[in-house]
């Protein structure tokens, strides 16, 4: 088990480590023993808290309120967890080659999706 993605009742727990101000939000592989994402909103007034959230929603295809911040607000190493996230980002198989699979077999891989 990769101890940067970790499942809990259902729910997926991430560690992370942010670059924001990049110039587009996507996965990055890893940073020690967390994933790195590249987050393009600056780390201003919670925008890319709020850039972060709204990312990983649309990568594991949930809604934004299924996104929370366990700890790590104000830091840019934060742990996130995702309640029954419905599919499962391919980018995450080039980042964690031997990452768990998701808990439910039926959980579809979505390729990367376009930017906005």
């Amino acid at each position: 088990m990769s101890e940067c993605v970790q499942w809990q009742d259902g729910s997926l727990l991430l560690i992370c480590h942010l670059q924001p101000g990049a110039s587009r939000s996507e996965w990055s592989g890893r940073h020690g023993d967390a994933l790195k994402i590249r987050i393009q909103a600056p780390p201003t007034d919670g925008k890319a808290n709020a850039e972060l959230i709204r990312f990983l929603a649309r990568e594991f295809s949930v809604s934004k309120c299924d996104v929370r911040i366990v700890s790590g607000e104000f830091s840019r190493r934060k742990r996130l967890l995702i309640d029954a996230p419905s599919s499962w980002p391919d980018a995450l198989h080039s980042a964690l080659p031997d990452a768990i699979q998701p808990e439910s077999a039926a959980m579809p891989v979505t390729a990367p999706r376009p930017q906005d």
